[in-house]
């Protein structure tokens, strides 16, 4: 079990305050068009409540909801539209998803977590489950779920300009030690994941003060700054920066992940230049805390027979998105440690308002 979260730092407290961190992974990709969803937009914040009683048996009701607390069009809601098609050529039930968006994620997971535990509403959780209530956003934590799937995982890349004087992660830290001015990394916001990657990069390296970071709205125009020579590097997901590296102006130095990612394949991990860093943006599958473990089960096999589909399969590798399984145990053991890492991370950050 997790302990109660300490009080949480003053920062970013109001969706107002909180936009830059909504470019966490709710923002990839192209937008779907409308196809009949439900939008919710809601602010404030709120403890989910414990729920009463337990989900139902090995059936599934008739409808189930798929609540994402992003906008339509972005990544995790383009993931959870295809997740939601194809587990409804699968089974007896029918699906369909809701946006409900604000404040940096917590009005989706809020409702998550405080829905009915009888299968009917599955959430998609991503990494700011493990963050926003170590930035004072919101109390939401991932006690507040029980974990269904993990099925995307995209590691921060650390990508700088073609003409660096250096083509390697080494060189990078070593350029950082040896600069008589701090080196900037450019982000999507501060407080958001890739920010996040960028510090905990630079705490494992020995170089925290020797890094500005620099944010902006949205990964975008981090990239953009490193094409112009504003910032000397960014960290963003691969698929953020591909374009960018297929065509030139910039290079990949590494991935913050367990093994080189598909689209660049012949670029080291941080691991193999002896930095043991993980981190990225994620997403998965939630139900409230309260729901029966048969329900979960149901749900968690309906959903993996999607995710070892070939059309999900093809689905995710031709829109950038990592594929990573891991089962209701894993993900839950994984999103208890990220949120114990975030904790400590943010903490040593001194991201007070």
């Amino acid at each position: 079990m997790l302990e109660e979260p300490k009080r949480r730092r003053q920062f970013l407290k109001s969706v107002g305050g909180t936009a830059s961190i909504v470019a966490l992974t709710g923002c990839q990709g192209d937008s779907d068009g409308g196809d009949g969803s439900t939008t919710t937009d809601e602010s404030g914040d709120g403890t989910a409540t414990d729920g009463s009683g337990n989900g139902g048996g090995g059936s599934l009701p008739n409808e189930i909801e798929m609540i994402c607390p992003w906008a339509s069009g972005g990544g995790t809601d383009r993931t959870a539209r295809k997740l939601a098609s194809l587990a409804e050529e699968q089974s007896d039930s029918s699906y369909y998803v809701s946006n409900v968006t604000g404040g940096s994620g917590s009005a989706g997971f809020r409702r998550i977590a405080n829905a009915e535990p009888d299968g009917s509403t599955v959430g998609v959780l991503t990494v700011e489950v493990c963050t926003i209530s170590h930035l004072d956003i919101s109390d939401i934590t991932p006690e507040d779920f029980k974990a269904v799937m993990q099925y995307n995982f995209d590691p921060a890349s650390l990508t700088v300009h073609e003409d660096a004087p250096y083509d390697t992660i080494e060189g990078f830290v070593e350029h950082a030690k040896n600069s008589e001015e701090q080196v900037r990394i450019s982000n999507s916001g501060i407080g958001a994941i890739w920010h996040l990657s960028a510090a905990r990069f630079a705490q494992a390296a020995g170089i925290p003060d020797q890094v500005n970071h620099i944010g902006y709205d949205g990964g975008a125009p981090a990239t953009t700054a490193v094409v112009n020579g504003e910032v000397d590097a960014t960290t963003a997901s691969a698929a953020e920066v591909a374009s960018q590296v297929e065509d030139g102006p910039l290079k990949v130095l590494g991935v913050m992940g367990e093994e080189p990612v598909d689209i660049f394949p012949d670029t080291p991990t941080f691991q193999e230049a002896g930095y043991d860093i993980i981190v990225g943006a994620w997403r998965g599958l939630g139900v409230p805390a309260q729901t029966s473990d048969e329900t979960v089960s149901t749900l968690h096999d309906t959903y993996k027979s999607v995710y070892d589909s070939d059309a999900f399969q093809e689905f995710m590798d031709n829109n950038g998105f990592g594929l990573v399984y891991r089962s209701p145990d894993e993900f839950d053991q994984f999103m208890s440690q990220q949120y114990g890492e975030f904790e400590d991370l943010i903490a040593n950050l001194n991201l007070e308002g």
